[in-house]
Parts: C-alpha cells; sequence; structure tokens
C-alpha cells in the first residue's frame, strides 16, 4: 500500500486528491491547520492544528509520522491576497512568502528521510508565478510568492534527481474553492483529477517541470 502525505488536506482541492487517491488504493496522511469530518472520515492519520509556518509544528508532525514510508508528498496548503499597487499590504505579502514559498521547503525538508528511490514530490503551485506568462499584473504578494515556490521546486527536482525522487510543480487551472470565493472554472474534483494524471505521469526524466493539471506545459 502506497501513502500519500498532503498539506492543507481537510477542504478543496486537498480534499478531493484525498477522495480520489484513496480510491486509488493509497494511504492518506492529512496535515491541517484544522479538520473537518470529510477528510476524517477516509485518511488514515489527520494531523492536525498545524501551522506548516512553525517549525515547532513541522517537528511534531515528524515525531508523528515516525517511520513511515512516504510515496507521495503533495504541497497543497497555500495562501492568496489581493494586493493591487496602491494598495498593498507588507504584511500580508510576508504571510504568503512563509506559507506558499518556505513552508513547502520546510515540509519537504523535513520529510525527506521517509521518502526514498521512487517517492514522488507534487507542488501545487499557480501559473500565476509564471513570470512569462503574466499579462495582467496586481496580486504582487501571490504572484511573487508562487514564482519563489517554482524556483525552490526547480532546485529540489535538482537536488533530488540523485536520490531517485522526482519533483513537478503543478497548476491546478481556476478551481472553485474559497480561496477565490468559488468563482473558478472547474470543480476540485475536475482539477485533482488532472493533477493525479500529472503525477502519475511524473518520474526522472520530467522531473523538475511546471505543468497545467490538464497537461499543458506552462513557461516560466
Amino acid at each position: 500500500m502506497k501513502t500519500a502525505v498532503i498539506t492543507g488536506a481537510n477542504r478543496g482541492i486537498g480534499l478531493a486528491l484525498s477522495q480520489q487517491l484513496v480510491n486509488k488504493g493509497w494511504d492518506i496522511i492529512a496535515i491541517c491547520r484544522s479538520d473537518s469530518e470529510e477528510i476524517e472520515a477516509i485518511a488514515n492519520m489527520v494531523i492536525s492544528g498545524i501551522d506548516i509556518t512553525n517549525p515547532e509544528h513541522i517537528e511534531q508532525v515528524v515525531k508523528i509520522i515516525g517511520e513511515h514510508r512516504i510515496d507521495l508528498l503533495i504541497n497543497n496548503a497555500g495562501l492568496l491576497a489581493d494586493e493591487q499597487l496602491g494598495d498593498i499590504n507588507f504584511e500580508t505579502m510576508r504571510q504568503q512568502f512563509e506559507i506558499n514559498a518556505l513552508a513547502p521547503l520546510r515540509v519537504t525538508q523535513a520529510l525527506l528521510p521517509n521518502m526514498a528511490e521512487g517517492s514522488k514530490v507534487a507542488n501545487i503551485t499557480s501559473r500565476m508565478g509564471s513570470i512569462a506568462d503574466n499579462d495582467s499584473g496586481g496580486r504582487y504578494g501571490y504572484r511573487a510568492s508562487k514564482a519563489a515556490f517554482n524556483a525552490i521546486g526547480k532546485s529540489l527536482a535538482e537536488d533530488l534527481k540523485t536520490r531517485g525522487i522526482a519533483v513537478a510543480q503543478l497548476h491546478p487551472g481556476w478551481v472553485q474553492t474559497r480561496m477565490v470565493n468559488f468563482g473558478g472554472l472547474i470543480t476540485p474534483e475536475e482539477s485533482a483529477t488532472g493533477l493525479i494524471e500529472r503525477i502519475e505521469q511524473l518520474n526522472l526524466a520530467n522531473t523538475g517541470g511546471f505543468w497545467h493539471s490538464n497537461g499543458e506545459e506552462l513557461p516560466w
């Protein structure tokens, strides 16, 4: 039985990923700030009350997981704020860097001892982190933090290749979640289906790529 660790697994895309992976026979270890009945019903382990920006909380996660092998780590937790020029909140920008870029690196580094050759890391990023694709401006903190996350993910892919661990940066699409006030174009279930297809296709030959959940390769 393979095991996936998913951050932000209690709702939205994280919950949909958990549900579909369970249907494929995976065990799920869910990491979340607050749990939900939905994730409690399907996960093998729910580690709630976790702030992934807090080093002590990450140490707690490591102790709880113990020596359990991790076949797939999905760094899904994220934060979106809507800074526009003239109305920039530098505190929310800092929070987005902490949650969207630094925390996934912290989680990955902490859980690396549980991963082995054949394990995978899927980083749920955004095409808004693409500099080449930015033709509308705004959302300074989100764009910059996701661009940083993309750079981190690419470095992880290079550094982990010799360990046989593949890494992907994955854009979920514009998804109907609380983050965007449910104004997206696709459901979390539709997004999760595409994301899992990309994860299944991930290997050491294509590690370090940046893809849309629909399979489109995205520009950096």
